[in-house]
């Protein structure tokens, strides 16, 4: 895929390992209500920190009875355990690390100069079609209008 997937087209499936090796599916969370994935490029980094600590003191805005929110980086599970368990995120951090790469990459958010996907925001509905998608390249961080549109199109 070239370019971030646009809304009104079906969310790439998946099946990743969170930070407690458990396998998480798209369609395991759809069911359950409207998902926002929050992909990142590194765990232990500042931009990234702050973000994700963004979701942390602001949870019920992005888990709740109508949405429930992931986190997807090419980590690998063991390193998302640690740095999740020290900033306190409870939500869950996704691995994208092998095929390396190849979920964001579906999503149109990987950097393949860089080996880390972009920041992408997109808001995937129950039914499995994105409803919100926006990205941001290395350096830059997702402001709070951003934040606020993807949960506008709930």
């Amino acid at each position: 895929m070239t370019g971030l997937i646009e809304v009104g087209s079906r969310a790439p499936e998946f099946e990743l390992r969170d930070q407690n090796n458990q396998i998480v599916s798209l369609s395991s969370l759809t069911a359950n209500g409207d998902v926002l994935l929050v992909f990142f490029p590194l765990a232990f980094t500042g931009t990234c920190e702050g973000e994700l600590g963004f979701l942390r003191d602001n949870e019920p805005r992005f888990n709740n009875d109508v949405l429930s929110t992931v986190a997807i980086s090419v980590g690998p599970p063991p390193t998302h355990k640690v740095w999740s368990s020290a900033q306190g995120f409870l939500f869950p951090i996704l691995s994208d690390f092998w095929p390396h790469g190849d979920i964001s990459a579906q999503y149109g958010v990987f950097d393949d100069g860089h080996g880390f996907p972009n920041r992408g925001t997109v808001l995937v509905g129950s039914d499995g079609v994105v409803k919100f998608s926006s990205m941001v390249g290395p350096g830059e961080k997702r402001e709070t209008d951003t934040w606020d549109a993807a949960l506008a199109a709930l």
